[in-house]
């Protein structure tokens, strides 16, 4: 007699669209990771961007300046301590774009004082 075949319960539940209910909120990008072509998951129930990412957690390893811009030259916006977390969202050549949590600020920092796997 032939038993009937039954699919394997998902793993993990689908994935949560998101959709605006309404016009996008004015969200200051100083303190939420928001620029034109990318930002912050978890803004996206409140801002359209073409493109979101994840936060990837990590360690700053050594003192760095969180910047405003990705040019070391541009505006410093705090300093970040060993030991303090900051999350990626975006790696370029030598700079890594993200969130200081423990200061709510949005910045670019020298990803080489950045420990990535943590």
């Amino acid at each position: 007699m032939w038993e009937k075949a039954t699919r394997p319960a998902p793993a993990e539940p689908p994935r949560r669209t998101f959709a605006l209910t309404g016009p996008s909120v004015p969200i200051d990008p100083r303190h939420n990771a928001i620029r034109r072509d990318l930002a912050d998951v978890r803004l996206a129930e409140y801002v359209f961007a073409p493109h979101y990412a994840a936060p990837l957690p990590c360690v700053v390893t050594r003192a760095v300046t969180l910047h405003a811009e990705s040019s070391p030259k541009s505006e410093p916006l705090a300093e970040l301590a060993a030991g303090e977390s900051f999350e990626v969202l975006e790696v370029l050549r030598d700079v890594a774009w993200g969130v200081s949590p423990e200061r709510r600020l949005a910045g670019y920092v020298d990803r080489t004082a950045l420990d990535l796997g943590a």
